[in-house]
């Protein structure tokens, strides 16, 4: 067991902190005889949405009032622990650029294909904002190729 971690029970009417112990489940910790008798002695189940993780260096966001306990977590754990603490901005703004990756991996092709069309490149530019300089080269590019 490499990393600690922290369980606790979030206070009612608190803001939501932490991940949900059962977002990250299945842990080794929560098979053992403290975290059992912890959850039995404040009345709740591993997977009310009030029991509640943090990674280790980040117990000081643990509100005051509420009950924690230490936790021990091996590596994968660890990493599955602090993925689903961290903002969901964060993880929003990386889905977003993987996105943007996979939809832009095809964008010469598509330009290709318009132009082929016939639209010309003045309005492919105000369509897509992309720099007319590579919609000439694309243009040039057809030109001069003579499998297109």
């Amino acid at each position: 067991m490499a990393d600690d971690a922290y369980l606790f029970l979030l206070p009612d009417r608190h803001p939501l902190l932490g991940a949900a112990m059962a977002a990250v489940s299945p842990l080794d910790c929560a098979e053992t005889p403290a975290v059992h008798g912890w959850l039995s002695a404040h009345g709740v189940q591993a997977s009310s949405d009030q029991v509640r993780i943090l990674p280790a260096g980040a117990e000081m966001l643990i509100p005051e009032d509420a009950e924690r306990l230490p936790v021990p977590l091996n590596e994968e754990e660890a990493v599955r622990v602090q993925q689903e603490c961290a903002p969901a901005s964060i993880t929003d703004m990386e889905r977003q650029l993987l996105d943007f990756r996979d939809t832009t991996q095809g964008w010469e092709a598509l330009i290709h294909r318009a132009l082929k069309a016939g639209i010309p490149a003045p309005r492919i530019v105000q369509l897509t904002g992309l720099d007319p300089q590579e919609i000439g080269w694309l243009t040039r590019t057809r030109t001069e190729s003579p499998a297109q």
